[in-house]
C-alpha cells in the first residue's frame, strides 16, 4: 500500500490528509511541512521541490499538493519526470491561477462568460480607463497574492487608490506589475470545485466561501474566513449549467490547447439574474471550502485522486455525499490579513464534540503546547442535519477554544439560510 505525502501546512492540507488517512488503500500520511495539529510532519517547505521528490521516492509516496505556489513552480512536472505519482496540474495548466490575465484571455478565447475587463501596466492609462467607465470596478493583481490581490471598488476614487496601491506603491510586488480592471458584477458568489483527470471532470459538493474579514462581507479580502456546504444558491439546474458550460468546456479547451488539466479545478462564480460569470479560477482545492467538503464526503478520496493520475476517472461512480450540511468557521489572529501577533497558547482544543473536527492551519506544537503561528489559525468544522444546526454546532465548539487575540466572523453560513 502506498504512503501519501500532503504538501502544505494549512487547514486545507490537514483536511485532505485527515480524509486520506481514512482510506483502506493508504498506509501512512505524511505532511510537508504540516502544522501543530498534523502528525508525521516532515521539515521540508513547499517550495523545496527536489527534497520533496527525494522524500516521496524513498518513502513510496503518492503526493497531493495543497497550495498553489508549488504547482505554479512546476512541482508536478518535476515529479512526473522522475516517475513519481502526484495529483495536481502541470506548470502550464496552473496558468489558470498563476496569471489572471492568462485566465481572462483563455475565458474570452473559448467564449466562457466572464465580466468585461481591460489589462494595464501603466498607472496613468489605468486611471484614465477607470474614470471613463460608468460601472464599478474590481482591481486585480495579475499574479499570486495569497488571496489578497483583489480589491473590490465601489466608486472611482477607490479604484484610483487600488491602481496606485498595485502599480505605484507595488504593494503586491511583481504579482501586481500588471493588473486587470474588471467590471464589478453585483450578484451572489459561489465556489464550484471539480476533480479532473485531463479528459473529464466530476463535481465535488457545492460550497460558499466568506472572503471578507468582517461580518456582512465588510473589510479587506482574506484567504477565506469560513465556508459551508452544500450551497443552496447552486441548485441542481445551476450546478448542471456550471458543469456543462464552465467546467467541461474548460477541461476540453485546455486539452485542445495541449495543456490537459489534471487536479482540482475551482471556479469562483458570480450568479446574477440566472447568468453565470467566471470571476477566477484556482487550480487547487479551496481553503476553507475543503474542510466542510471533506467532512461531507462518503467516498474514498484516494481512489479518485489515484484514478485522475491515470486519466481513468470514467471507471468510478459519482462521489457519494452525506445528506448533512457542514460549516467551517475560521479562527484567526486579530489583525489578519495585515499584521498580527504569533506564539499565543491556545486552550480548549481537547474539548471533543461529536460530528465536529478542528482542522489546524497557522499553528505549531512547542513542547506539547499548541501555539498560534499564522493569520488563519484554525478551521472549526461541524456537521449538522440542517445548515442551522451545523452552524450552531460549529459555533458551540468555537466558544470552547481561546487565546488572547482570537478573532472570527459570527455570520458564517447565514447567507445560506436566506435560501
Amino acid at each position: 500500500m502506498p504512503n501519501v505525502l500532503v504538501v502544505g501546512s494549512g487547514g486545507r492540507e490537514h483536511a485532505l490528509g485527515w480524509k486520506l488517512s481514512q482510506s483502506t488503500k493508504v498506509d501512512k500520511v505524511y505532511y510537508a511541512p504540516g502544522n501543530g495539529g498534523t502528525e508525521n510532519n516532515i521539515e521540508i517547505s513547499v517550495n523545496e521541490i527536489d527534497k520533496l521528490a527525494k522524500f516521496a521516492s524513498e518513502n513510496k509516496c503518492f503526493t497531493i499538493v495543497g497550495p498553489e505556489a508549488p504547482l505554479v513552480e512546476g512541482i508536478v512536472d518535476e515529479f512526473t519526470k522522475k516517475g513519481l505519482r502526484i495529483f495536481g496540474p502541470t506548470k502550464n495548466s496552473a496558468q489558470l491561477e498563476s496569471s489572471k490575465i492568462w485566465a481572462k484571455d483563455f475565458l474570452k478565447r473559448h467564449d466562457i462568460t466572464t465580466p468585461s475587463f481591460e489589462v494595464f501596466d501603466d498607472a496613468e492609462k489605468a486611471k484614465q480607463y477607470a474614470k471613463s467607465v460608468n460601472h464599478s470596478l474590481v482591481v486585480k493583481a495579475d499574479g499570486l497574492a495569497a488571496g489578497k490581490g483583489v480589491i473590490i471598488c465601489d466608486d472611482t476614487d477607490s479604484a484610483l487608490a487600488a491602481i496606485d496601491k498595485m502599480l505605484v506603491e507595488k504593494a503586491f510586488g511583481s504579482a501586481g506589475s500588471k493588473i486587470v480592471l474588471e467590471e464589478k458584477i453585483d450578484g451572489e458568489e459561489a465556489s464550484f470545485i471539480a476533480l479532473s483527470d485531463g479528459t473529464m471532470a466530476i463535481p465535488m459538493a457545492t460550497s460558499q466561501d466568506h472572503k471578507r474579514i468582517f461580518d456582512n462581507d465588510k473589510g479587506l479580502n482574506t484567504g477565506g474566513m469560513g465556508a459551508y456546504s452544500p450551497a443552496p444558491i447552486i441548485d441542481e439546474s445551476i450546478a448542471e449549467q456550471i458543469q456543462k458550460d464552465i467546467i467541461n468546456k474548460t477541461i476540453t479547451s485546455m486539452a485542445q490547447e495541449g495543456n490537459p488539466f489534471k487536479g482540482f479545478l475551482y471556479a469562483g462564480i458570480m450568479i446574477k439574474d440566472d447568468k453565470l460569470y467566471v470571476l477566477e479560477f484556482n487550480v487547487r482545492m479551496g481553503d476553507p471550502e475543503c474542510q466542510p467538503i471533506m467532512m461531507r464526503m462518503n467516498s474514498d478520496l484516494y481512489e479518485y485522486l489515484d484514478a485522475c493520475v491515470d486519466t481513468d476517472l470514467a471507471k468510478l461512480e459519482p462521489i457519494s455525499w452525506k445528506n448533512q450540511s457542514a460549516v467551517c468557521v475560521v479562527l484567526s489572529s486579530k489583525g489578519y490579513p495585515e499584521s498580527y501577533p504569533k506564539n499565543e497558547e491556545m486552550l480548549g482544543l481537547d474539548s471533543q464534540q461529536s460530528g465536529t473536527f478542528v482542522f489546524h492551519a497557522g499553528t505549531k506544537n512547542e513542547d506539547g503546547k499548541i501555539l498560534t503561528n499564522g493569520g488563519r489559525v484554525l478551521g472549526v468544522t461541524a456537521l449538522g442535519d440542517t445548515l442551522q444546526s451545523s452552524i450552531s454546532n460549529a459555533y458551540s465548539m468555537v466558544d470552547k477554544i481561546s487565546w488572547p487575540n482570537k478573532y472570527y466572523r459570527t455570520d458564517i453560513g447565514k447567507k445560506g439560510l436566506i435560501h
